[in-house]
């Protein structure tokens, strides 16, 4: 899972190491790192009624969260009784396993991907099931939900990769950080991805 930067700036890509992995594989970490990837920028208190958690437990995660350089305090902001707590810039990679890692480390990242498609899957569901009810009618009829079936080659893959992360960095990382007079949190999704139990189109040579 990688989110590219935006081309020239100053935050790189962070593949996270072994520790920031496991630092984040716990699921009200990942909930609360979501959070403020979102919503933008929250106190112990706020976060703790998003997550129906208190203030307390929040508080100690998002100190572990900053511990691995993936959460910062807002600098200007709050006082010292209550924190203003941010999601550190840049994107962030999960790349596949090496051969070599520990079973601690692959079960660490098998559960971060599974919590952020659970994730990206229930915010498209509230979406679905309350559009039309909570926004205006405008706002609907601006975002889409689409996909497409199609047999590709890997080669064919790794270009559609290819092209979605140029899209990604020309159109949306512009975007990321800005916070003009009547807008709202929006997610873009993109998945592509063999299906499993699908079967692979004989070639010539026998090779898939």
């Amino acid at each position: 899972m990688t989110e590219m930067p935006a081309p020239g700036t100053a935050d790189p890509v962070r593949v996270l190491d072994a520790d920031a992995l496991k630092g984040l594989a716990h699921p009200l970490r990942v909930q609360i790192f979501d959070l403020l990837a979102i919503h933008g920028p929250q106190t112990a208190s706020g976060a703790a009624e998003r997550v129906g958690e208190s203030s307390g437990v929040t508080s100690y995660h998002l100190r572990q969260l900053a511990k691995h350089g993936l959460v910062r305090e807002v600098e200007g902001r709050g006082t010292a009784r209550e924190r203003w707590w941010e999601r550190v810039p840049g994107s962030i990679a999960i790349m596949p396993a090496d051969d070599d890692a520990s079973p601690a480390v692959r079960a660490a990242s098998s559960t971060l991907v599974r919590h952020w498609e659970q994730s990206r899957t229930q915010l498209l569901s509230t979406f679905i099931a309350r559009a039309e009810a909570d926004l205006s009618k405008r706002w609907v009829l601006a975002s889409a939900i689409s996909w497409a079936n199609l047999r590709l080659t890997v080669e064919q893959l790794e270009g559609l990769t290819v092209a979605w992360e140029a899209f990604s960095a020309e159109h949306l990382e512009p975007l990321r950080g800005q916070n003009q007079p009547g807008s709202r949190p929006v997610q873009v999704q993109f998945n592509a991805f063999p299906v499993i139990d699908g079967e692979p189109t004989p070639t010539t040579d026998g090779s898939e």
